[in-house]
Formats: C-alpha cells, sequence, structure tokens
C-alpha cells in the first residue's frame, strides 16, 4: 500500500474532504490530492501533521511499520496469530498463490485486521 492510498483511507475513514484535510494541516486541497496520487510528496512538517492528526505514526504512513500507533503489543501478537492461522488457506480456485500474491493477501489482510480492531 503506497503513502497516497494509506493517507486517503484514513481521510476517508473520517469522512472528510480533500479541503478540509488540506485546511487542517494547512496545505491545499491539490497538495492532498497529490499525495493520495502519488504525485507529490508532503513536506516533512507535512506529514509529521497528517501524523499526528490522524494518530499513525510517520513510518505507518510511509508504508514502514504496518502497526498503528495505537496498537500494543497483545494486538500485534493477535495479529500474528490471525496471519498464521490463515496463511495456510492462501489458495485460489484450489491452487497455491505465489508468493507475490500471498504477501500482497497478507498485506490486505493487515489492513482488515486493524481497521476492523480499531473499532472493536
Amino acid at each position: 500500500m503506497t503513502f497516497g492510498s494509506r493517507l486517503r483511507e484514513l481521510r476517508k475513514a473520517k469522512n472528510m474532504s480533500q479541503e478540509e484535510l488540506g485546511k487542517i494541516i494547512h496545505v491545499s486541497k491539490v497538495s492532498i490530492s497529490g499525495y493520495e496520487n502519488d504525485t507529490r510528496e508532503p513536506s516533512q512538517e507535512a506529514l509529521t501533521s497528517l501524523a499526528n492528526y490522524f494518530d499513525v505514526t510517520t513510518d505507518y504512513l510511509l508504508g514502514l511499520n504496518q502497526t498503528p500507533k495505537w496498537a500494543n503489543e497483545k494486538d500485534a501478537n493477535d495479529l500474528a496469530k490471525f496471519l498464521k492461522e490463515n496463511a495456510g488457506s492462501m489458495t485460489y480456485q484450489g491452487e497455491n498463490l505465489t508468493d507475490e500474491e500471498k504477501e500482497k493477501l497478507k498485506i490486505a489482510m493487515t489492513q482488515i485486521f486493524w481497521k476492523r480492531h480499531k473499532h472493536d
């Protein structure tokens, strides 16, 4: 998942427009659009403002860490268990997935896990 897609997902989860987010972090709607489309990179100041606003780490926004800032060690262990329990079922129409497909599926499962877990 790219920085832009993470940002778009976080913004949409708060039901806000690009313009609203831009006003909050003091950048234009065009800048937010560029970030979300991965055609523009935020300044360090904008990146920090986004992380603070969404209560995530800058590493999470940049895709360097899949674990949200609000998660604790038990949450991370629960995710590891969830992925391990479901790893064996990584087939499609009875055929094993490639390593690349498995990695993409793990990323998607991780995102779904954190999204659902936060709302528990």
